[in-house]
């Protein structure tokens, strides 16, 4: 089911790539396979509890079909809920998701070794991520420094990362505060992500309804609060993932008690946003119950897409160039339910969701001029899938 399909004047500026004519028509054009012949890897991280089960899986993704080919399942720990694979594909990195390591209330953050010719894990080391249930991870942009949410302990935490990958023991900062919504009694932190320039990190908190700045200090292994939010949210909003656009300019933010995303304008040199759109992410109509969950933008920074769990689809949004706002084109059904995490391959030809409660990974096909997404057909069983993490096949 497609959303209203509004004629702004942002998409004059795109179209040279054909998207306002398919917009101005109302058509679904289906883009034909990959010319890239070469295959993908893709790492599932899961909500399998066991420590000694497999809880990280390996797939190799068909570019042309979209299927997905088991290579390995992984000791990943337990509830390995989000990975991160650093930029020489040599160390991968995860946040186990629970509430308790070596007797502290805290979860665990594990560094792996990646096998650069099978892709295969070797865990290097485990630290404390001290708080519970962390569910984010990302670097830096220098590598030096990994960046943990902890979403019950309401903390955000920085793991120096040593040269053989290792991790360092975590410095943390504690959010303070709560929301008017019933899911919002204390502070949950859901993300931290580095700035593109790497001189500020954003933790968006869905407890206080605020995004906050740290100036990063990934050398000296540090995070320093800023005096105010980089930006304060509507009261029950719920912010949940944020993301930059590849011009640097522009950023996202899907709020997960809301429904909604929120375009912001970026200030890098004070490390603030400004609110220039909010819309739901839902269709007109739905009075369902649903959450929020993920969001990315697509590689040539046309579109961006979120996630619905509840209604179980991806909405996909058009990106004005210009101003960086949005404009509804597609909501498109998961075949799945609560899709919690989904991700793009390099192209920007394929879309991969992992359905977390109905244990599949789908993948669909991207048409690059109209942004709009159309199901390969190819649906893999994975348990509890809960992340995804795609790169060049580097085994090859």
């Amino acid at each position: 089911m497609s959303h209203p399909i509004a004629l702004p004047r942002l998409l004059v500026a795109a179209n040279c790539l054909g998207l306002l004519s398919v917009l101005l028509s109302g058509c679904v054009r289906s883009a034909g396979p990959s010319t890239s012949a070469k295959e993908y890897l893709l790492y599932v991280g899961t909500n399998v509890a066991g420590e000694q089960d497999n809880t990280i899986f390996l797939y190799r993704v068909s570019p042309t079909t979209g299927a997905l080919t088991r290579v390995s399942a992984q000791h990943g720990g337990a509830s390995p809920t989000y990975l991160t694979l650093g930029a020489s594909r040599r160390f991968l990195y995860a946040v186990n998701e629970t509430q308790s390591f070596r007797g502290a209330k805290s979860g665990a953050v594990s560094a792996f070794a990646v096998d650069p010719h099978s892709g295969d894990l070797k865990l290097l080391n485990q630290q404390p991520s001290n708080g519970a249930s962390p569910c984010y991870i990302s670097l830096d942009h220098t590598g030096k420094a990994a960046l943990v949410a902890n979403y019950v302990g309401g903390n955000v935490s920085l793991l120096p990362v040593a040269a053989d990958g290792r991790l360092g023991a975590p410095v943390t900062d504690q959010h303070e505060g709560s929301g008017p919504h019933r899911n919002q009694g204390g502070p949950h932190a859901h993300c931290l992500l580095p700035d593109p320039a790497n001189r500020f990190a954003f933790a968006v908190n869905l407890g206080t309804d605020r995004v906050y700045a740290y100036r990063l200090d990934p050398a000296a292994g540090r995070l320093t609060r800023q005096p105010e939010p980089a930006f304060v949210a509507k009261p029950g909003a719920g912010p949940r993932h944020l993301v930059f656009h590849p011009n640097g300019k522009h950023a996202y933010l899907i709020n997960e008690l809301s429904s909604t995303v929120t375009a912001l304008a970026y200030d890098a040199a004070g490390g603030r946003f400004t609110e220039m759109q909010t819309l739901s992410a839902l269709p007109a109509g739905y009075t369902g119950e649903n959450s929020c969950a993920d969001l990315h933008v697509s590689p040539n920074g046309l579109f961006l897409y979120a996630s619905n769990r509840g209604h179980n689809s991806i909405a996909v949004f058009a990106i004005d160039s210009g101003t960086g706002t949005l404009v509804p084109i597609q909501d498109v059904d998961t075949q799945g339910k609560t899709p919690r995490n989904f991700t793009l391959d390099p192209s920007g030809r394929l879309l991969l969701v992992a359905n977390q409660n109905s244990n599949n990974v789908v993948t669909f096909r991207v048409d690059p001029q109209s942004g709009q997404l159309t199901p390969t057909g190819q649906t893999t069983e994975v348990p509890s899938p809960m992340f995804l993490q795609v790169a060049e096949d580097f085994t090859r």
